[in-house]
């Protein structure tokens, strides 16, 4: 199972580390005394709680509605790991911002915890606008989505089908659906998928009868002499005070890891299919140069009607876009969402 894993998601090639060493730049927990914060939860459509952080500019003026943007955090993570970092940083811009957490993960509702559903995710972006334009300093008419990592094609996904989100940007994306389905560069075998359905059907079985829940996939918990460059790229994040957070009542262990029977969900997912559904509405695609997953933002630029920006980022791996605060690029961030959101377009 374990060899079936790591080629499904490629992770035995990629690009140069850092190794265990953080960053200077690095500041997923970053925190700003001009912003408000507030925990708030809201239902979806299904009447599932989505649990997010909004967050408001203390210097809004009174009377006015501000754009607002919704956050998703990396697939497998919570919006405590990159996403609050986003919204915080976009706050300080001048949006109300909203970091939410996927169903099924971190504070939403839905069990098993750690399951696949695409369309649920996707439906959290929609769940959250409804939200929004509830508020009343935000501009109903001016609601946009960031999608960080697995996020992005969720995003990508909700924004085909609600026409409310005005403007979408993705940073260091992946595309879940064909990154189960091929992996990276393509080096996933047909059987190999078939071996991995299989696996799961059985398991199927197993948990039905009542036996234990198997989990797959995420970051590894321990690296060893044999861990490839991208485990531990998403290692130095995920399993060291860099960007670790165990949401309250969950197991270390379990953090990142989605369920090995709901898992092959992504197989039938295909977010870069209809982009053109998107479009006049812009969209900004943003990656490192350097990113093991530029494939996907790439792929998803070729495929988008215009509107469309590829902005990519210098001297940047895949998950340094995660919390590099001097590699993420806020000014374009801002200038691509002032720019789609502005009264009036």
């Amino acid at each position: 199972m374990q060899k079936i894993t790591l080629a499904l998601l490629g992770l035995t090639m990629g690009m140069s580390v850092y190794g265990e060493k953080k960053p200077d730049d690095a500041d997923n927990f970053y925190k700003s005394d001009r912003v408000t914060v507030e925990a708030v939860s809201f239902p979806n459509q299904y009447r599932m709680q989505v649990a997010g952080n909004r967050m408001v500019p203390k210097d809004i003026e009174a009377g006015k509605r501000l754009p607002a943007i919704i956050v998703g955090h990396p697939m497998g993570a919570v919006k405590e790991q990159s996403a609050n970092l986003y919204a915080t940083k976009l706050a300080e811009r001048g949006f109300v911002t909203l970091s939410i957490d996927l169903t099924f993960w971190g504070g939403s509702e839905g069990t098993p915890r750690n399951a696949v559903s695409p369309d649920l995710y996707a439906e959290a972006f929609s769940a959250a606008a409804d939200y929004l334009r509830t508020l009343p300093f935000v501009d109903k008419e001016r609601i946009g989505v960031l999608g960080i990592c697995g996020s992005g094609s969720f995003a990508l996904s909700a924004a085909k089908t609600d026409s409310r989100l005005k403007a979408v940007a993705t940073v260091s994306m992946y595309d879940m659906g064909a990154a189960f389905r091929h992996a990276l560069h393509h080096s996933l075998t047909l059987e190999q998928r078939k071996q991995f359905i299989a696996e799961a059907s059985l398991q199927r079985d197993v948990e039905f009868a009542g036996g234990k829940t198997l989990y797959t996939s995420g970051t590894v918990d321990a690296l060893t002499e044999n861990s490839g460059p991208i485990e531990r790229e998403f290692y130095d994040f995920y399993r060291t005070p860099r960007g670790e957070f165990v949401p309250e009542g969950q197991e270390r262990l379990l953090t990142t890891h989605p369920t090995l029977t709901s898992s092959v969900k992504f197989m039938n997912f295909y977010p870069f299919e209809d982009l053109d559904l998107i479009s006049p509405r812009p969209v900004l695609f943003i990656a490192g140069k350097n990113a093991h997953s530029i494939e996907f933002s790439q792929e998803a630029y070729r495929k988008a009607s215009e509107p469309k920006t590829l902005y990519l980022v210098p001297n940047a791996g895949h998950v340094d876009l995660y919390d590099r605060v001097n590699l993420i690029p806020f000014d374009e961030l801002e200038r691509f969402f002032k720019t789609s959101l502005s009264a009036g377009r």
